[in-house]
């Protein structure tokens, strides 16, 4: 953030008030963000803070003066009830908002209120309940690159879950990172992140993701160390398996470091490190996230129409968040993926226990969120209540597991059967009330019967309230002032109004308080003294109630570890039903899983293009077969608008889904497992990188070609398509070849240059050809959308134009000028613009071109006849001045 246009005074310059030092100080020990700085029911910002503020969040700009005759500090304010929504704007924004509270009652101070910076909010930091979605997780990652690769670590601040991986190079990097899909980064402040691959290539996929420099040192690995053994209290790592980090030993400590300058409190929710691998897990760059629409849709950035929002049955919010990752990040390892196919599988068959397992499921909360607000001191009653009845859902689903042996299902139920999960929720019963109120120190939160010495303060405090009733009727009766009543505000206390009229009826012992219009009050002696009886019982039961909230909340917070163990619990049980709840509505089938690199589908479907929600008309399956008997590669051509792009997709799409465990749209699959899924589909500038469409294309292409393995599934969508027809047919059967000679991975290549379909001759098994079948009428053609063996030689290109709206004039004089070019081989003398009208009667059969057939036939017929060594040196120039005059 750049503030110029004021300069800010010192925070000790005495020509400041008292309030204003206080303020400077807090505001040069944090330059770079925007300090809230409370002041009774507001957060006050000013100078170039307040500026900033009221043009961000559209506030009114006000000033004071520092002093009489000084000039004007700029200011503005929002509640502090509003500030969350405030706070949430400035960070989209971009900013850092510092919270400057009051740390001292005003009541007890003598002078200035003492304030203190409680909390930095950032965008990876900020844990609001109100705003946050609950189906994503809320991750800060560092990124540190160093000599031997890229160090990252992650944590979601909301949840407690802490991990850190060392990658090897930046393509592993950016998976990684598509994984984590971070809100904020934080990298060693020197970097320049242009010229960081994995930085820039964060940047490129995440361009909200704030990007925050930190101190190198806070990097530095012995450091890093030191700073995560004091936070979890050991003496190694070695416990939780990262001993052995590299430079993601420096990304975790860093963070760590982070979370304790910006959140200014002990973290004990982040338990554990957990080491990430990416050696198990499907590589998946940002190209086929984006070609696939895996998490949200590339063209409208919208889940809606995803592959997650088809697989999405989910009832709490971390399966919604474990089935994300799980998407994002499939297996590679086959017993991992059928431990959960599995389950799945149990789930699917036996639909009457899913289905009540997903109604116990929608009873619970964000268990996991609510415990680790827990530390934060950020949970109220009604998040204790919440987390009670959470719990008391885990007996039935304890119950519904209790007869399944599929070991991660096993799993689940005994991670459930925690003794002291439903002894917490009784306690919690046993302590808050049914319905208690958003604030936790203005009472009403705890039973009655909970604490005795509570019910005694309660009991005075209800009695004063009957007594002052008592006392009212009695006065008006005593004074014969019949709409005498009794009052109370919290700056007079108990009072008696009087009306004007009344006012000669007013007794002796009444002593005047204040004057209104019509009315005026009074108190008494005796008056008086019952307020201090019941203010003072009421003041003490809510500074007991309060005690007592925060006694229960240290006691739910002792049992932190079990809880987090039982929401990733319900989380994982959750994500499988819902896999097998998608795969019961829509006929999904499980596939069979096989380390031979092939892909054999039987009917198979996209999985959002035929499900209810989506399909219109009928979805036409169709059948995969690469790898294996059938070849490394399958070129598919056919016309625009056929099937083609959504048919080398579905493909991708069930391996992806194979390898989380799901079942699969088809009628049967063989799917080999896959390391890595690659896809250069659609065309997309990237002018923000100095990027044209051809560009992205052959640099999405280089990375297919120089990474893909036997095991890999490549899908291929027009490549060439962004230069010159030759350029393209060259580069596109370049490309085929490596593909087939090289990388032998399974790849469906769906082209309109016909010419590929040679390749099937020239690698005679590796190389099969498919088209989209096409019935011709008349001038009409009904597209079929079934894949058939074999290749075709029309491209339909004008006939897909005229179904656009292409005007009727523009058809025929493209029909024409592609019969010419047809018959000239695009090398014949007739150019576009030298066809008349009057030639549109030609015959405009089509004739399709081939990549190597030669120019001039007529002219090898001459070549062919002539006998060399029969010719004189006479005939021979004869004979060439003939061929030219062919050409």
């Amino acid at each position: 953030m750049i503030r110029k246009k004021h300069t800010l005074p010192r925070a000790d310059d005495a020509g400041n008030t008292p309030m204003m030092r206080q303020y400077l100080r807090h505001r040069e020990e944090h330059p770079d963000a925007v300090l809230f700085f409370r002041m009774g029911d507001f957060y006050e910002m000013f100078y170039d803070d307040a500026e900033l503020a009221a043009d961000a969040l559209g506030i009114t700009l006000t000033a004071r003066s520092k002093d009489k005759g000084a000039s004007k500090v700029p200011m503005a304010g929002v509640p502090v009830k509003s500030a969350p929504g405030y706070i949430r704007r400035l960070l989209s924004a971009g900013h850092k908002v510092a919270v400057c509270e009051q740390v001292q009652d005003p009541n007890e101070a003598s002078g200035l209120v003492d304030r203190e910076v409680v909390q930095v909010v950032t965008p990876g930091t900020y844990v609001d309940e109100d705003t946050l979605d609950s189906s994503r997780a809320l991750h800060l990652v560092a990124v540190v690159p160093g000599e031997s690769g890229v160090g990252l670590a992650w944590v979601d601040v909301s949840t407690g879950r802490f991990y850190a991986e060392d990658v090897a190079d930046v393509h592993h990097a950016e998976a990684a990172l598509l994984r984590v899909a971070p809100s904020e980064c934080v990298y060693p402040e020197g970097i320049n992140v242009a010229e960081d691959s994995a930085l820039s290539a964060l940047v490129a996929n995440f361009p909200d993701c704030s990007l925050t420099p930190f101190g190198e040192w806070h990097f530095d690995r012995a450091t890093a160390r030191e700073r995560l053994l004091g936070h979890f209290g050991t003496r190694t790592l070695e416990g939780f398996g990262c001993e052995d980090l590299s430079e993601a030993m420096g990304a975790a400590g860093a963070l760590i470091h982070y979370l304790r300058e910006t959140q200014r409190q002990a973290l004990p929710h982040i338990a554990q490190l957990v080491p990430a691998s990416s050696a198990g897990r499907l590589h998946l760059d940002a190209a086929t996230h984006r070609a696939l629409d895996l998490i949200e849709v590339a063209r409208t950035g919208e889940r809606r129409g995803s592959i997650l929002d088809i697989l999405d049955r989910t009832r709490t919010a971390m399966g919604a968040r474990l089935l994300r990752e799980w998407l994002g990040a499939p297996l590679t390892e086959k017993d991992a993926i059928l431990r959960r196919q599995r389950a799945v599988a149990t789930l699917v068959e036996g639909r009457e226990t899913r289905e009540r397992l997903s109604d116990a499921a929608r009873e619970i909360r964000d268990i996991e969120r609510l415990v680790s607000r827990l530390p934060l001191g950020r949970i109220n009653g009604r998040d204790l209540k919440a987390l009670e009845k959470s719990l008391a859902a885990i007996p039935a689903l304890i119950t519904e597991l209790s007869s399944m042996e599929t070991p991660l299902l096993v799993g689940v139920r005994e991670r459930l059967e925690t003794p002291s999960l439903p002894e917490i929720a009784a306690t919690i019963a046993a302590a808050i009330v049914d319905e208690p109120p958003m604030t936790i120190k203005e009472g009403g939160v705890i039973r009655d019967g909970y604490d005795a010495t509570l019910d005694e303060f309660r009991v005075t405090s209800r009695e004063g309230v009957d007594w002052i009733a008592r006392f009212q009727e009695e006065e008006a009766t005593r004074t014969g002032i019949a709409n005498l009543k009794v009052g109370y505000n919290r700056v007079f206390g108990y009072y008696i109004e009087v009306t004007n009229s009344n006012r000669e009826k007013i007794p002796e012992e009444y002593t005047r308080k204040q004057t209104l219009k019509n009315a005026e009050r009074f108190i008494t002696e005796t008056l008086k003294q019952q307020e201090n009886r019941v203010l003072g019982a009421k003041e003490r039961a809510e500074t007991l109630e309060f005690e007592l909230f925060n006694s229960l909340r240290t006691t739910v917070q002792g049992e932190l570890i079990a809880l987090q163990q039982a929401a990733e619990a319900i989380g994982e049980l959750d994500a499988v039903v819902s896999l097998a709840t998608i795969a019961a509505e829509e006929g999904y089938v499980a596939p069979e899983l096989v380390d031979e690199p092939v892909l054999e589908v039987t009917d198979g479907k996209h999985p959002v293009l035929s499900s209810r929600d989506w399909l219109q008309g009928e979805f036409v399956p169709n059948d995969v077969h690469i790898g294996g008997g059938h070849g490394t590669l399958a070129v598919i051509t056919g016309p625009n608008m056929a099937g083609k792009s959504t048919y080398i997709r579905q493909a991708a799409i069930t391996v992806i889904l194979a390898q989380i465990g799901s079942f699969v749209p088809a009628a049967s699959a063989r799917v080999g497992i896959a390391d890595r899924v690659f896809t250069r589909v659609g065309a997309a500038d990237e002018l923000s990188r100095g990027q044209s469409t051809f560009m992205v294309e052959m640099t999405e292409t280089a990375n297919i070609l120089n990474n893909a393995t036997e095991r890999s599934v490549v899908i291929l969508d027009e490549v060439g398509r962004g230069t010159s027809t030759l350029d393209g047919i060259s580069l596109a059967w370049a490309i085929g070849e490596h593909l087939i000679r090289d990388n032998k991975s399974r790849t469906l290549f769906a082209t309109h240059y016909h010419e590929l379909t040679e390749l099937a001759d020239r690698f005679e098994g590796s190389v099969s050809n498919l088209n989209v079948a096409v019935r011709e009428w008349k001038d009409e053609i009904v597209f079929l959308h079934k894949i058939v063996p074999g290749a075709t030689d029309k491209a339909y290109g004008i006939h897909v134009a005229r179904l656009a709206g292409i005007p009727t004039s523009v058809l025929e004089r493209a029909k024409t000028i592609l019969s010419y070019l047809e018959e000239e081989h695009l090398h014949g003398k007739t150019s576009p613009s030298a066809i008349t009208p009057t030639d549109m009667e030609v015959d405009d059969s089509e004739v399709q071109l081939e990549l190597f057939r030669p120019p001039n036939e007529e002219l090898l017929r001459r070549l062919r006849e002539v006998e060399v060594d029969a010719t004189t040196p006479l005939e021979a120039l004869q004979i060439l001045a003939e061929l030219k005059r062919m050409l």
